[in-house]
């Protein structure tokens, strides 16, 4: 607490206090465990923790945070993110369920980006509309998926992205699918730290009990492949021009390599996972060794692809 009196030179209650009155008591939390809010289930605590509801609630936060200099965090489910065991000092916003809308109009589906991929998937479904099957296993939000153009099976989120809306600079703004400057597992929006607010997907028009199908199909590929019985933050290095991450850790003898209570999955060398109680610390010591050991081995430099914040 006393970190973020330091950082934004006002007290911390003062700044609890007008959160409050801005987006609602409820919706402000102080000294949040972190381990909750991620699917590492790792994270120390955040100083102040809000899930706002609305676009004028996320506009208020990022006021009063940047009026009292205090630090903030935008995370939406916390499945691409490792926290560090210190917390967090400042602000974690929180876009989430509070904010995930859907609403379908003929084959175009407008979502807030609190909601989850799966959710939308699952409407999309309803709606008899195919193409967004790929999203379905995806263990995010929709905010954070066009952020980094998630993907999965041949699918990415710029195949069916017509349009976003974005805060950038204290404004709101709306982008197209070009402007939004997609690459592999980046963007334009992410290079410029803009925070999604609402996407537009265009879809075709298809069967519904083949949609289903086909989703059923994937989430039993990746049920079978992943080790999603293990808290995880997903794939966690980027793919390698030329290469694949897993066969390269793989290849380098690193298959169930541990430090302390993370490990590489002996399911699959793509994934770090939480062996049960592992901290962030040993997490980061993990990536740092299997990065060292590949590169000694293939010359092949890896990157994460989890997002690592805290202290």
């Amino acid at each position: 607490c006393s970190n973020v009196r330091k950082l934004s030179g006002v007290n911390m209650e003062n700044i609890i206090e007008v959160l409050k009155k801005a987006i609602g008591e409820n919706n402000v939390i102080e000294n949040e465990l972190m381990s909750k809010h991620t699917t590492f289930r790792i994270g120390g605590n955040a100083d102040i923790f809000v899930t706002p509801q609305s676009t004028e609630d996320i506009e208020n936060v990022i006021k009063i945070a940047e009026k009292t200099n205090t630090p903030y965090y935008i995370i939406g489910n916390g499945s691409n993110l490792l926290v560090k065991d210190n917390g967090i000092r400042g602000i974690v916003i929180q876009i989430y369920k509070k904010y995930s809308d859907i609403t379908v109009n003929g084959n175009e589906i407008t979502v807030q980006s609190g909601a989850l991929l799966s959710t939308v998937a699952k409407k999309a479904m309803e709606n008899s509309l195919t193409g967004f099957e790929f999203a379905s296993g995806i263990p995010g939000t929709i905010g954070g998926a066009v952020c980094m153009n998630a993907g999965a099976y041949g699918g990415e989120i710029r195949d069916v992205l017509v349009s976003c809306k974005v805060l950038k600079d204290g404004k709101v703004i709306e982008l197209d699918n070009e402007q939004a400057g997609f690459e592999y597992r980046n963007s334009r929006i992410r290079a410029e730290k803009m925070i999604v607010l609402e996407a537009v997907l265009k879809l075709e028009k298809g069967n519904k009990e083949e949609i289903s199908s086909k989703m059923k199909e994937l989430n039993s590929q990746r049920n079978t492949k992943q080790p999603v019985e293990f808290p995880s933050a997903g794939s966690t290095f980027k793919r390698p021009e030329g290469y694949f991450a897993a066969k390269l850790i793989d290849d380098s003898g690193l298959r169930g390599f541990s430090v302390g209570k993370a490990q590489v999955s002996p399911k699959h060398c793509g994934f770090v996972v939480n062996n049960g109680g592992a901290t962030a610390q040993e997490v980061l010591e993990l990536i740092e060794k299997v990065t060292e050991i590949v590169y000694d081995k293939f010359g092949v430099r890896l990157e994460p692809e989890v997002r690592i914040i805290g202290q």
